[in-house]
């Protein structure tokens, strides 16, 4: 899982192994260490919610989101379109934009 954080927008990227293992309906999840100064860890999974949702602390982030749209995009792969959702904030400005794609390049290979 790759996280790609820009202002108010974050970018979540899985690889078609791991979207395997989340339609299974496992979380997937990694850490990333900030040299020795403090680690983040952070989870995906899947939701039957109609909403995508953020939670946890600073030092957990928990990202959820909803299934079916999942499984309506994964129906659509491959696709350079991601699932874009927007996360409410306490102000408007604070509201984040949470946008899901899926890496197929290595399956797209293999077919060539």
């Amino acid at each position: 899982m790759k996280l790609q954080i820009e202002g108010q927008h974050l970018r979540v990227r899985i690889g078609e192994e791991e979207l395997a293992q989340l339609l299974a309906g496992q979380a997937i999840e990694a850490m990333t260490q900030f040299a020795e100064v403090f680690a983040v860890r952070y989870s995906l999974e899947l939701t039957p919610a109609d909403t995508a949702n953020l939670s946890g602390s600073p030092a957990a982030w928990r990202i959820a989101i909803p299934e079916e749209r999942v499984r309506e995009h994964v129906a659509r792969l491959p696709t350079r379109e991601g699932l874009q959702f927007a996360l409410p904030g306490e102000r408007e400005e604070d509201n984040l934009q949470l946008l899901f794609d899926v890496d197929v390049r290595d399956s797209v290979r293999r077919r060539r």
